[in-house]
């Protein structure tokens, strides 16, 4: 990056990037598109990796790259999954693991990231991505970084991995779209294929972290990849969420417990639990008759909603489901740790006007959430001529005998 380009990327950083653009492209002494592309990263680097952002130099990929790179919140929680790791990692027999040089491999480095996060816990890292101008930012911010122990390779991992030496940890976040350009969710339309591929990364590593899309059901996932390996060989899957959006499945195949571990992460709430243990997810249900004015209401996070422990969930803190597809929970007691939304039940009401008059008579905003009902939130919030926001949250759903009914909560 040329002086002229650096100074006018701090310059107009926290400006409109097509006014940038534009001001740019009348400048001789700068890459117009290049310092456009910078700002444009920067900006997004704000809030997304907001330590990258403020570390002077470094130089940010194309728009793609950005979107499709972890954010910094979860990478820390990989690199603390692998710290984890490593301190109970027994090689298999068939690998020789050097004792004074821990080595990690990451097959598919994009923005490096992840890398960047990992790297500190290796003697030797090595990064390979296909694209050479995500190696050669590879190995500008890696340096500015400070990551001397990373080698950036430029090529296919299936060629290059069998050159490496054997690794503690395997990293691959396989690309998710296809030669067009379109995005794909099946791990075998990914790039590198994980399934063809997973024996060969058995051999080579003694763990395997695996960055997949949150779209993919974890159970299928799961016996996939066992499928591949021809044992059982997946230890544990990470439902990770941040601010209540899923944003990756994390499978671990090798180290670990010999029982198959769940984690649902949404910020600082983990809830972990063993499927293999047996207990089934059926689910207690509330009557359909029963009041419920005084009581709370339980909302699970996006990763329990992702992984579908239900059972476990009600089992756990004492709870029953308003209906088998409602994935709302009830109990006559709040609970101090409930890894999602609780609410105090104030009122309940059918779509009766006389009683829905009577439930809504005085206000004029609320939040609105509609599960398992026949009407969107906008339709809903139309027909009870309500504002959005406010301290009133309303919970639309359909009772287990099959009764439409609006919860009144508040936090």
């Amino acid at each position: 990056m040329e002086q002229g380009e650096t100074l006018f990327i701090r310059e107009h950083r926290e400006e409109d990037v097509r006014e940038v653009a534009l001001l740019a492209a009348k400048r001789t002494d700068i890459d117009g598109r290049f310092v456009a592309e910078q700002i444009a990263g920067w900006q997004r680097a704000r809030t997304k990796l907001p330590s990258w952002a403020a570390t002077d130099g470094i130089i940010f990929p194309p728009q793609l790259a950005m979107e499709q790179c972890s954010s910094e919140q979860t990478a820390r929680y990989k690199a603390a999954l692998a710290r984890r790791w490593l301190s109970q990692q027994t090689p298999p027999a068939e690998i020789e693991l050097v004792a004074l040089e821990r080595v990690m491999i990451d097959l598919t480095g994009g923005f490096g990231i992840d890398h960047a996060a990992l790297a500190p816990l290796f003697t030797r890292t090595f990064f390979i991505e296909k694209q050479t101008n995500l190696c050669d930012i590879a190995r500008h911010n890696f340096a500015l970084l400070g990551l001397t122990q990373t080698e950036v390779r430029c090529g296919d991992c299936t060629e290059l991995l069998p050159t490496l030496p054997p690794a503690a940890l395997i990293y691959a976040d396989p690309a998710r779209r296809d030669a067009q350009g379109n995005r794909t969710y099946a791990i075998t339309d990914c790039t590198p294929d994980i399934i063809a591929l997973l024996p060969l990364l058995i051999r080579r590593a003694g763990i395997i972290m695996l960055k997949l899309s949150p779209m993919l059901d974890w159970h299928q996932t799961v016996t996939a990849l066992n499928h591949a390996a021809g044992a059982e060989v997946v230890r544990e899957v990470h439902i990770v969420a941040a601010a209540n959006e899923c944003k990756e499945l994390l499978v671990v195949v090798g180290g670990g417990s010999s029982h198959l571990m769940i984690y649902c992460v949404n910020d600082d709430e983990v809830f972990t639990y063993c499927p293999d243990e047996g207990r089934g997810n059926a689910v207690p249900i509330v009557e359909g008759g029963e009041r419920l004015e005084g009581w709370w209401l339980f909302e699970p996070n996006a990763a329990l909603m992702k992984a579908g422990c239900f059972g476990e969930v009600c089992r756990r803190y004492g709870l029953k489901a308003i209906a088998a597809n409602s994935h709302l929970f009830v109990s006559d007691s709040p609970v101090a740790d409930f890894p999602g939304r609780q609410f105090r039940i104030s009122g309940m009401s059918s779509m009766n006007k006389k009683e829905l008059r009577e439930n809504f008579s005085g206000i004029t905003c609320a939040n609105i959430t509609t599960r398992n009902f026949p009407m969107s939130v906008a339709d809903l919030r139309r027909r009870l001529h309500l504002a959005d926001g406010g301290d009133t949250y309303i919970f639309a759903t359909t009772r287990s005998d099959g009764t439409k009914v609006l919860l009144k909560t508040e936090k």
